[in-house]
């Protein structure tokens, strides 16, 4: 079965984390206690460990790329295993996160104008 990989709460202040390194490649096999990225947080660049063991099925996200708490930023299973579940409810989240960013840049507008 899939396991989700979400960005961790790596600090008490922390709102976001930037991938600023992937340590594996889609495809590598990993055991758990691997370390798997570097992620920047507002104090400091820190490991994101897994803990399940397989494959690494999906990476989602960049380097460079921002993403909030409990965010998807990649997938493990069995070399195979069908992850298109995973993928288009990660893929609603985002859309309805920039569809509301969208509707609150409107009103921003519309205030300063006014």
């Amino acid at each position: 079965m899939a396991v989700k990989v979400e960005m961790p709460k790596l600090s008490d202040t922390m709102e976001e984390g930037v991938i600023a390194a992937w340590n594996v490649e889609e495809g590598d096999t990993v055991e758990s206690g691997d370390v798997i990225a570097e992620v920047e947080t507002d104090k400091a660049t820190m490991e994101v460990e897994v803990f399940d063991a397989g494959t690494i099925l999906k990476i989602l996200v960049d380097e460079g790329d921002a993403v909030p708490l409990g965010g998807l930023i990649a997938v493990i299973g069995e070399e195979g295993e069908d992850i298109s579940d995973i993928l288009e409810e990660a893929g609603s989240e985002s859309s309805s996160d920039k569809s509301s960013e969208k509707k609150t840049e409107g009103t921003d507008k519309k205030a300063e104008e006014g």
